[in-house]
Protein backbone atom coordinates (compact mmCIF):
# COMPACT_ATOMS: atom_id res chain seq x y z
CA UNK A 1 0.00 0.00 0.00
CA UNK A 2 0.74 3.62 -0.89
CA UNK A 3 -1.00 6.91 -0.25
CA UNK A 4 -0.74 10.05 0.16
CA UNK A 5 -2.96 12.34 2.70
CA UNK A 6 -3.52 15.91 3.99
CA UNK A 7 -2.35 16.42 7.65
CA UNK A 8 -5.07 17.47 8.78
CA UNK A 9 -7.48 15.61 7.49
CA UNK A 10 -5.28 12.43 8.92
CA UNK A 11 -5.12 14.14 12.23
CA UNK A 12 -8.66 14.65 12.80
CA UNK A 13 -9.38 11.02 12.27
CA UNK A 14 -6.53 9.30 14.23
CA UNK A 15 -7.83 11.68 17.10
CA UNK A 16 -11.15 10.25 17.26
CA UNK A 17 -9.48 6.38 17.29
CA UNK A 18 -7.25 7.23 20.59
CA UNK A 19 -10.14 6.98 22.87
CA UNK A 20 -10.62 3.41 21.20
CA UNK A 21 -7.31 1.80 20.74
CA UNK A 22 -6.70 -0.75 23.38
CA UNK A 23 -4.04 0.88 26.14
CA UNK A 24 -3.32 -2.32 28.01
CA UNK A 25 -1.61 -4.43 25.44
CA UNK A 26 -3.39 -7.37 26.34
CA UNK A 27 -3.85 -8.11 22.55
CA UNK A 28 -1.05 -6.18 21.02
CA UNK A 29 -2.85 -5.59 17.59
CA UNK A 30 -5.71 -3.66 19.38
CA UNK A 31 -2.87 -1.05 19.82
CA UNK A 32 -3.35 -0.27 16.25
CA UNK A 33 -5.31 0.91 13.57
CA UNK A 34 -5.94 -0.32 10.49
CA UNK A 35 -5.92 1.74 7.37
CA UNK A 36 -7.10 0.01 4.09
CA UNK A 37 -7.95 2.00 1.15
CA UNK A 38 -11.28 1.62 -0.96
CA UNK A 39 -12.31 2.64 -4.82
CA UNK A 40 -13.42 6.13 -4.11
CA UNK A 41 -10.19 7.84 -3.52
CA UNK A 42 -10.46 7.66 0.45
CA UNK A 43 -8.31 5.73 2.85
CA UNK A 44 -10.34 4.14 5.55
CA UNK A 45 -9.31 4.08 9.24
CA UNK A 46 -10.47 1.35 11.91
CA UNK A 47 -10.17 1.12 15.41
CA UNK A 48 -11.76 -1.22 17.92
CA UNK A 49 -10.98 -2.77 21.45
CA UNK A 50 -13.54 -5.55 21.01
CA UNK A 51 -16.35 -3.75 22.96
CA UNK A 52 -16.25 -0.69 21.13
CA UNK A 53 -15.24 0.30 17.06
CA UNK A 54 -15.15 3.13 15.01
CA UNK A 55 -14.70 3.03 11.34
CA UNK A 56 -14.01 6.54 9.61
CA UNK A 57 -11.97 7.75 6.09
CA UNK A 58 -10.61 10.56 5.00
CA UNK A 59 -8.81 11.78 1.45
CA UNK A 60 -6.42 10.53 0.21
CA UNK A 61 -4.24 10.21 -3.06
CA UNK A 62 -3.57 6.19 -3.53
CA UNK A 63 -0.93 5.05 -5.66
CA UNK A 64 -0.88 1.68 -4.53
CA UNK A 65 -4.08 -0.15 -2.62
CA UNK A 66 -3.46 -2.35 -0.01
CA UNK A 67 -4.19 -2.45 3.21
CA UNK A 68 -1.45 -2.42 6.76
CA UNK A 69 -1.88 -1.86 10.30
CA UNK A 70 -0.06 0.93 12.31
CA UNK A 71 0.31 1.94 15.67
CA UNK A 72 -2.50 4.02 16.71
CA UNK A 73 -1.12 6.26 19.38
CA UNK A 74 2.65 6.34 17.80
CA UNK A 75 1.38 7.59 14.24
CA UNK A 76 -1.03 10.26 15.84
CA UNK A 77 2.60 11.42 17.87
CA UNK A 78 3.92 11.71 14.73
CA UNK A 79 1.17 13.42 12.54
CA UNK A 80 0.59 15.83 14.97
CA UNK A 81 3.98 17.18 15.03
CA UNK A 82 4.75 17.23 11.89
CA UNK A 83 4.13 20.45 9.77
CA UNK A 84 0.49 21.17 7.98
CA UNK A 85 1.67 19.14 4.51
CA UNK A 86 1.13 16.70 2.84
CA UNK A 87 1.86 12.86 4.42
CA UNK A 88 3.40 10.02 2.70
CA UNK A 89 2.36 6.25 3.83
CA UNK A 90 3.73 3.25 2.45
CA UNK A 91 4.18 -0.17 3.42
CA UNK A 92 8.24 -1.38 3.83
CA UNK A 93 9.93 -4.64 4.05
CA UNK A 94 9.85 -7.19 6.81
CA UNK A 95 6.62 -6.32 8.11
CA UNK A 96 7.64 -1.82 8.73
CA UNK A 97 5.43 0.84 7.22
CA UNK A 98 7.75 3.88 6.63
CA UNK A 99 5.54 7.30 7.14
CA UNK A 100 7.04 10.56 5.76
CA UNK A 101 6.87 14.43 5.25
CA UNK A 102 8.87 16.91 3.23
CA UNK A 103 12.24 15.97 4.84
CA UNK A 104 10.99 13.99 8.05
CA UNK A 105 11.41 9.89 7.88
CA UNK A 106 10.36 7.40 9.82
CA UNK A 107 10.07 3.61 9.74
CA UNK A 108 7.52 1.62 12.24
CA UNK A 109 7.38 -1.97 12.83
CA UNK A 110 3.71 -3.44 12.83
CA UNK A 111 1.33 -6.19 12.82
CA UNK A 112 -0.61 -8.20 10.04
CA UNK A 113 -3.06 -6.75 8.97
CA UNK A 114 -4.78 -10.62 8.74
CA UNK A 115 -4.40 -10.58 12.92
CA UNK A 116 -7.23 -7.45 13.14
CA UNK A 117 -10.43 -8.29 14.21
CA UNK A 118 -13.49 -8.00 11.70
CA UNK A 119 -15.64 -5.68 12.97
CA UNK A 120 -19.84 -6.67 12.18
CA UNK A 121 -21.75 -4.48 9.90
CA UNK A 122 -24.89 -2.80 10.45
CA UNK A 123 -26.44 -5.42 7.79
CA UNK A 124 -29.86 -4.72 6.14
CA UNK A 125 -31.52 -3.68 8.76
CA UNK A 126 -33.85 -0.04 7.99
CA UNK A 127 -31.32 2.58 10.66
CA UNK A 128 -33.63 4.94 12.30
CA UNK A 129 -32.80 8.54 12.33
CA UNK A 130 -32.18 10.24 16.22
CA UNK A 131 -31.49 13.96 16.42
CA UNK A 132 -27.99 14.91 17.49
CA UNK A 133 -28.55 17.74 19.84
CA UNK A 134 -30.96 15.30 21.39
CA UNK A 135 -28.74 13.10 21.71
CA UNK A 136 -25.83 14.53 23.12
CA UNK A 137 -28.21 16.64 25.62
CA UNK A 138 -28.84 13.25 26.40
CA UNK A 139 -25.32 11.21 27.19
CA UNK A 140 -23.80 14.58 28.73
CA UNK A 141 -26.49 14.12 31.65
CA UNK A 142 -26.34 10.72 32.29
CA UNK A 143 -22.76 9.51 31.49
CA UNK A 144 -21.39 10.63 35.00
CA UNK A 145 -23.75 7.86 36.80
CA UNK A 146 -22.31 4.91 35.23
CA UNK A 147 -20.41 3.15 37.73
CA UNK A 148 -17.46 2.53 37.65
CA UNK A 149 -16.76 -0.69 39.93
CA UNK A 150 -16.40 -4.32 37.19
CA UNK A 151 -17.94 -6.54 39.91
CA UNK A 152 -21.36 -4.59 38.94
CA UNK A 153 -21.36 -5.54 35.21
CA UNK A 154 -24.78 -4.57 35.12
CA UNK A 155 -23.96 -0.90 35.92
CA UNK A 156 -21.12 -0.58 33.65
CA UNK A 157 -23.41 1.32 31.14
CA UNK A 158 -26.68 2.78 30.58
CA UNK A 159 -29.82 1.84 29.22
CA UNK A 160 -30.92 3.17 25.57
CA UNK A 161 -34.72 3.11 25.18
CA UNK A 162 -35.88 4.09 21.85
CA UNK A 163 -39.62 4.17 21.50
CA UNK A 164 -42.07 5.45 18.69
CA UNK A 165 -42.78 8.74 20.31
CA UNK A 166 -39.37 8.75 22.78
CA UNK A 167 -35.83 7.99 23.67
CA UNK A 168 -34.47 7.83 26.89
CA UNK A 169 -31.22 7.07 28.36
CA UNK A 170 -30.95 6.16 32.06
CA UNK A 171 -27.30 5.49 33.97
CA UNK A 172 -27.28 4.61 38.15
CA UNK A 173 -23.89 3.52 40.40
CA UNK A 174 -26.67 2.40 42.75
CA UNK A 175 -26.14 5.41 44.43
CA UNK A 176 -28.01 8.32 42.11
CA UNK A 177 -30.26 7.29 38.91
CA UNK A 178 -29.86 9.89 36.10
CA UNK A 179 -32.54 9.70 33.27
CA UNK A 180 -32.62 12.01 30.56
CA UNK A 181 -35.69 11.79 28.20
CA UNK A 182 -36.33 13.48 24.51
CA UNK A 183 -39.28 13.53 22.14
CA UNK A 184 -39.15 11.87 18.28
CA UNK A 185 -40.61 13.66 15.69
CA UNK A 186 -40.37 13.05 11.85
CA UNK A 187 -41.75 10.69 9.05
CA UNK A 188 -39.00 7.84 10.13
CA UNK A 189 -40.51 7.58 13.85
CA UNK A 190 -41.82 4.28 14.51
CA UNK A 191 -41.15 0.71 15.08
CA UNK A 192 -41.21 -1.37 18.23
CA UNK A 193 -39.65 -0.56 21.17
CA UNK A 194 -35.46 -0.98 21.92
CA UNK A 195 -34.14 -1.65 24.92
CA UNK A 196 -30.38 -2.18 25.01
CA UNK A 197 -27.81 -1.34 27.48
CA UNK A 198 -24.39 0.82 25.93
CA UNK A 199 -20.96 0.52 27.26
CA UNK A 200 -20.19 3.71 29.51
CA UNK A 201 -16.86 3.41 27.14
CA UNK A 202 -19.49 4.14 24.15
CA UNK A 203 -21.21 7.00 25.86
CA UNK A 204 -18.10 8.88 25.74
CA UNK A 205 -17.09 7.72 22.25
CA UNK A 206 -20.79 9.12 21.32
CA UNK A 207 -20.14 12.73 22.72
CA UNK A 208 -16.49 13.10 21.06
CA UNK A 209 -18.50 12.48 18.03
CA UNK A 210 -21.45 14.62 18.50
CA UNK A 211 -19.66 17.48 19.56
CA UNK A 212 -19.46 18.71 16.25
CA UNK A 213 -21.28 18.80 13.16
CA UNK A 214 -25.11 18.84 12.66
CA UNK A 215 -28.24 17.26 10.62
CA UNK A 216 -29.15 13.79 12.04
CA UNK A 217 -27.40 10.37 12.86
CA UNK A 218 -28.70 7.38 12.24
CA UNK A 219 -29.13 4.32 14.24
CA UNK A 220 -28.76 0.16 13.86
CA UNK A 221 -29.88 -2.42 15.91
CA UNK A 222 -27.90 -5.50 15.15
CA UNK A 223 -28.03 -9.21 17.00
CA UNK A 224 -25.35 -8.11 19.91
CA UNK A 225 -23.92 -4.66 18.63
CA UNK A 226 -25.77 -1.13 18.17
CA UNK A 227 -24.54 0.72 14.96
CA UNK A 228 -24.61 4.70 15.08
CA UNK A 229 -23.46 6.59 11.65
CA UNK A 230 -22.11 9.83 12.45
CA UNK A 231 -20.89 12.12 9.90
CA UNK A 232 -19.92 9.50 8.01
CA UNK A 233 -18.15 7.60 10.41
CA UNK A 234 -20.00 4.51 11.57
CA UNK A 235 -19.30 3.73 15.88
CA UNK A 236 -19.83 -0.14 16.54
CA UNK A 237 -20.80 -0.79 20.01
CA UNK A 238 -21.42 -4.28 21.79
CA UNK A 239 -24.47 -4.46 23.86
CA UNK A 240 -24.10 -4.85 27.63
CA UNK A 241 -25.66 -8.55 27.80
CA UNK A 242 -27.23 -7.87 31.49
CA UNK A 243 -30.36 -7.09 33.04
CA UNK A 244 -30.73 -3.42 33.99
CA UNK A 245 -32.43 -2.41 37.33
CA UNK A 246 -36.20 -1.48 37.31
CA UNK A 247 -35.30 2.21 37.39
CA UNK A 248 -38.95 3.17 36.88
CA UNK A 249 -39.31 1.85 40.61
CA UNK A 250 -36.47 3.99 42.06
CA UNK A 251 -38.14 7.14 41.13
CA UNK A 252 -39.89 8.48 43.96
CA UNK A 253 -43.80 9.93 43.58
CA UNK A 254 -46.21 11.92 45.83
CA UNK A 255 -43.05 13.91 47.80
CA UNK A 256 -44.71 16.69 49.54
CA UNK A 257 -41.63 19.21 49.88
CA UNK A 258 -40.23 21.07 46.90
CA UNK A 259 -37.88 23.59 47.12
CA UNK A 260 -36.33 26.14 44.42
CA UNK A 261 -32.68 26.77 43.91
CA UNK A 262 -30.82 29.65 42.10
CA UNK A 263 -28.57 26.73 40.17
CA UNK A 264 -25.21 29.03 39.97
CA UNK A 265 -25.64 30.11 43.63
CA UNK A 266 -26.24 26.67 45.25
CA UNK A 267 -23.41 25.05 42.95
CA UNK A 268 -21.17 27.97 44.29
CA UNK A 269 -22.17 27.50 48.19
CA UNK A 270 -21.66 23.39 47.98
CA UNK A 271 -17.90 23.62 46.74
CA UNK A 272 -17.37 26.22 49.09
CA UNK A 273 -18.75 24.32 52.00
CA UNK A 274 -17.39 21.19 50.61
CA UNK A 275 -13.61 22.05 50.95
CA UNK A 276 -14.39 21.14 54.67
CA UNK A 277 -15.68 17.82 54.17
CA UNK A 278 -14.57 14.39 55.03
CA UNK A 279 -12.63 13.52 52.25
CA UNK A 280 -13.43 10.08 52.18
CA UNK A 281 -17.56 10.73 52.57
CA UNK A 282 -17.53 14.04 50.63
CA UNK A 283 -20.90 14.53 52.83
CA UNK A 284 -23.09 18.36 52.87
CA UNK A 285 -25.65 18.57 55.09
CA UNK A 286 -28.77 20.91 54.45
CA UNK A 287 -30.98 22.25 56.88
CA UNK A 288 -34.15 23.33 55.52
CA UNK A 289 -36.02 25.60 57.57
CA UNK A 290 -38.52 28.17 56.36
CA UNK A 291 -37.29 31.04 53.81
CA UNK A 292 -33.58 29.50 54.35
CA UNK A 293 -31.71 26.43 53.53
CA UNK A 294 -28.17 26.07 55.42
CA UNK A 295 -25.23 23.95 53.08
CA UNK A 296 -23.22 22.68 56.00
CA UNK A 297 -19.91 20.29 56.47
CA UNK A 298 -18.02 18.87 59.23
CA UNK A 299 -14.94 17.07 59.40
CA UNK A 300 -12.65 16.52 62.60
CA UNK A 301 -9.53 16.73 60.59
CA UNK A 302 -9.83 19.77 58.86
CA UNK A 303 -13.06 21.84 60.86
CA UNK A 304 -16.70 22.71 59.56
CA UNK A 305 -18.21 25.36 57.24
CA UNK A 306 -21.51 26.33 56.51
CA UNK A 307 -23.68 28.99 53.63
CA UNK A 308 -26.80 30.15 53.71
CA UNK A 309 -29.23 30.47 50.79
CA UNK A 310 -32.42 32.29 50.96
CA UNK A 311 -35.20 30.10 49.69
CA UNK A 312 -38.78 30.28 49.16
CA UNK A 313 -39.77 27.80 51.44
CA UNK A 314 -42.97 27.43 54.43
CA UNK A 315 -42.71 23.56 54.95
CA UNK A 316 -41.69 21.67 57.98
CA UNK A 317 -38.10 21.73 59.30
CA UNK A 318 -35.91 19.23 57.40
CA UNK A 319 -32.27 18.07 57.48
CA UNK A 320 -30.94 15.63 54.99
CA UNK A 321 -26.82 15.10 53.59
CA UNK A 322 -25.93 14.37 50.23
CA UNK A 323 -22.17 14.01 48.14
CA UNK A 324 -21.45 16.88 47.50
CA UNK A 325 -19.56 15.54 44.25
CA UNK A 326 -23.47 13.73 43.76
CA UNK A 327 -25.10 17.02 43.74
CA UNK A 328 -22.58 19.00 41.45
CA UNK A 329 -22.39 16.27 38.84
CA UNK A 330 -26.25 17.75 38.22
CA UNK A 331 -25.66 21.05 38.76
CA UNK A 332 -23.26 21.07 36.48
CA UNK A 333 -25.31 19.80 33.48
CA UNK A 334 -28.93 21.08 34.25
CA UNK A 335 -29.18 23.98 31.54
CA UNK A 336 -31.69 25.99 33.47
CA UNK A 337 -30.90 29.07 36.24
CA UNK A 338 -33.08 27.45 38.77
CA UNK A 339 -33.51 23.66 39.64
CA UNK A 340 -35.64 21.64 42.31
CA UNK A 341 -35.19 19.77 44.65
CA UNK A 342 -38.13 17.52 46.00
CA UNK A 343 -37.78 15.78 49.50
CA UNK A 344 -39.97 13.51 51.40
CA UNK A 345 -37.71 13.01 54.74
CA UNK A 346 -33.95 12.33 55.53
CA UNK A 347 -34.37 8.72 54.58
CA UNK A 348 -35.70 8.82 51.12
CA UNK A 349 -34.26 9.39 48.33
CA UNK A 350 -34.59 13.25 46.79
CA UNK A 351 -35.45 14.30 43.33
CA UNK A 352 -33.85 16.84 41.25
CA UNK A 353 -34.45 18.77 38.22
CA UNK A 354 -34.12 21.44 36.16
CA UNK A 355 -37.16 23.51 37.11
CA UNK A 356 -40.19 22.78 35.35
CA UNK A 357 -38.56 20.35 33.12
CA UNK A 358 -38.89 17.04 35.46
CA UNK A 359 -40.03 14.92 32.17
CA UNK A 360 -37.01 16.36 30.04
CA UNK A 361 -34.27 15.46 33.19
CA UNK A 362 -34.73 13.70 36.16
CA UNK A 363 -32.09 12.67 38.84
CA UNK A 364 -32.54 10.83 41.76
CA UNK A 365 -29.93 11.21 44.49
CA UNK A 366 -29.57 8.42 47.60
CA UNK A 367 -29.41 10.51 51.14
CA UNK A 368 -25.88 9.69 53.25
CA UNK A 369 -25.96 9.09 56.68
CA UNK A 370 -23.06 10.73 58.81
Amino acid sequence: MELTVQKGDLLHELQLCQGIVERKNTIPILGNVLLETNDDGNVRLLATDLEVGLRSQCPASVARAGALTIPAKKLFEIVRALPDTEIRIEAGSAGAVNVSAERFDSRMQTLPKEDFPTLPDPGGDAAEAIARDALRSMVTKTQFAITGEDTRYFLNGALFVLKPGTMSLIATDGHRLALATAEREGEEVGGDEVQAILPKKTLGELSRLLASGEGNIRYTRGESHLFFEIDGRLLISRMIDAQFPAYERVIPTGHDKKIDFERDRLASAIRRVALLSSERSHAVKFQIAESTAEVTSSSPELGDAKEVLPIDYAGAELQICFNAQYVLDFLAVADTDSVTLELKDDRSQAVMYPAGEKAAYTYVIMPMRV
